[in-house]
């Protein structure tokens, strides 16, 4: 997986774990017993034909009007299945790290995440997350921060 490579690389601290198979962020948050606060779930969309990786909470949506407001995009739409599979080409569809730098995509980091000590993430699979300190994340990332989200409640 590229992205345990880079880690190792990056010479940052992190945690692996294996969890039973879990499809959403939400669902990773339970098998980790981790807060959907701290669990970053990567959403692609395309703003003006570009695409961008957006980093939320998982308890989270995004707010396409805020988004395209902040972005000065025209339009803004969430990535189809297929085009986040031949982007993310290493992975399992549905279990991006929130790494975009990695896929030549601009990262940008929900607001909400910023305060956050640490940030748990998909690794690729299903059955695999990382744990990491924030300040690594934004380090390695760089993302733009921009305040596109809104909480969901059950």
């Amino acid at each position: 997986m590229r992205v345990i490579e880079f880690l190792d690389k990056s010479a940052v601290h992190y945690e692996v774990s294996e969890h039973p198979p879990a499809f959403t962020a939400q669902q990773m948050a339970a098998a980790e017993h981790e807060p959907g606060k701290y669990v970053a779930k990567p959403v692609i969309i395309r703003a003006d034909g570009k695409y961008l990786m957006c980093v939320l909470s998982a308890c989270y949506k995004i707010d396409v009007a805020a988004l395209k407001s902040q972005l000065g995009a025209k339009s803004v739409a969430l990535a189809e299945e297929k085009e986040i599979g031949a982007l993310f080409d290493d992975c399992d569809l549905g279990a991006e790290p929130p790494f975009g730098n990695l896929y030549d995509l601009q990262t940008i980091m929900d607001k909400a995440l910023e305060k956050d000590d640490h940030i748990t993430f998909q690794a690729g699979t299903h059955e695999r997350a990382i744990r990491m300190g924030m300040d690594d994340y934004r380090k390695l990332v760089q993302p733009k921060v921009l305040e596109f989200s809104y909480h969901v409640t059950s």
